[in-house]
């Protein structure tokens, strides 16, 4: 539950701003239907434009690249995401950079600006409405953005930016494209309704993705991984691995995973107009993954007071040999590489048997591990049935 004190005070404009875009997106709804008739392909696609532009501002600029560095961009997208990202009205790039990195540096704790553990509504919605003494930003750690000429020209212009590019220019294409009854049809639904799904979509992760869902890669704060969640965030829901792999440009990590911002940062670096994308060695994802099972598993058997030292030991020795297992597999792989590109066909050939070899080495590791699972829980069950008889 959310506490405020003295220090705490409303913030009226974003108050009456968060309160008054949805009443002004149904209202507009209502009103343009009612005149113009129901909205068509015109509509549908300057909201789809502007719900990616500005959404993917947010989620790889705001986030990935300027919060987290996890890849750098040429200036040409740095502008993109500093004008539609104003068009999402979360403020600036530094404001919000300097908002976020404080999250990650203190999270769940009364130093994090928009804590979980103060309550739903307060991390959704509720620690943009007030202000807090506490949280008022110096800006101290994100001296690293304010050496950008873009981004400060944006912060300085932030709201002439965000009305243009967010709510006058969707109204300027409608009417370029279909008249006066597009323009207005445009302005409602890629300005105000898209603004509000935009809003949303964000606040979503700072509130549900620490709320429900999953925790595979790491318990040290609320963070979740929540599937559904990726799909209304641009690829945002994994966030259990984000917190856990902050620099790394994806959150869904495997490549069925829906992450439209992965797909964009990849795209771009094809273009050669982003480089330096940041991934995480499978190996730290595996061991991370490795640590969490045998934690929630060990965590029963202490509960039940079975000793768990004897597998401590043997996951330590397994956690070592598949660590090294993945090490090998991608060093192997990249002298393939570089054996195929000089058209060394028996060095590669070489290597390729080397792999299939660690392949095997490590299949063991894991066939012995899921032993090592099943003897645990065993246990666990056994002590809990011998409970249960007495």
């Amino acid at each position: 539950m959310a506490e405020y004190t003295s220090l705490t005070k409303i913030n009226w404009l974003n108050t009456i701003f968060l309160i008054s875009t949805p009443i002004l997106a149904l209202l507009g709804i209502i009103l343009d239907w009612s005149y113009f008739g129901a909205p068509g392909l015109i509509e549908f696609v300057i909201f789809m434009s502007f719900y990616y532009a500005c959404g993917l501002s947010i989620t790889v600029g705001y986030h990935r690249l300027f919060s987290h560095r996890s890849h750098k961009a040429s200036w040409p997208l740095v502008l993109f995401y500093s004008i539609f990202g104003a068009g999402a009205f979360q403020n600036s790039i530094i404001e919000w950079c300097s908002d976020h990195r404080n999250h990650h540096k203190s999270t769940d704790s009364e130093d994090d600006p928009y804590s979980a553990s103060r309550g739903f509504w307060y991390s959704h919605i509720g620690w943009i409405m007030v202000e807090e003494e506490k949280f008022e930003n110096d800006f101290s750690n994100v001296k690293d953005l304010q050496r950008s000429k873009i981004i400060r020209w944006q912060h300085r212009n932030i709201f002439v930016i965000g009305a243009f590019s967010g709510i006058i220019l969707p109204a300027i294409f409608g009417y370029l494209i279909g008249g006066i009854a597009a323009a207005v049809g445009c302005l409602v639904w890629g300005g105000l309704v898209r603004l509000v799904f935009v809003h949303h979509g964000t606040f979503l992760i700072n509130s549900a993705a620490h709320i429900w869902g999953k925790q595979p890669y790491s318990q040290e704060d609320s963070s979740k991984d929540s599937f559904w969640l990726a799909f209304l965030t641009f690829g945002e829901g994994y966030h259990n691995f984000h917190h856990t792999f902050q620099a790394d440009y994806r959150n869904g990590h495997k490549w069925y995973h829906f992450d439209p911002s992965k797909w964009w940062i990849k795209m771009f670096s094809l273009l050669r107009l982003k480089s330096n994308l940041k991934k995480t060695p499978k190996h730290s994802i595996e061991v991370a993954k490795l640590d969490i099972k045998f934690k929630k598993t060990a965590d029963k058997l202490s509960s039940k007071n079975i000793d768990t030292s004897v597998f401590e030991k043997q996951l330590l020795r397994y956690r070592k040999s598949m660590k090294l297992c993945l090490f090998e597999i991608h060093k192997a792989r990249q002298e393939m590489k570089a054996a195929m590109k000089e058209a060394m066909k028996n060095q590669a050939d070489s290597i390729r048997e080397k792999i299939i070899e660690i392949k095997q080495s490590y299949k063991q590791i894991k066939q012995d591990l899921r032993l090592m699972f099943n003897e645990m829980n065993e246990q666990y069950k056994t002590f809990s049935g011998k409970i249960i008889t007495h």
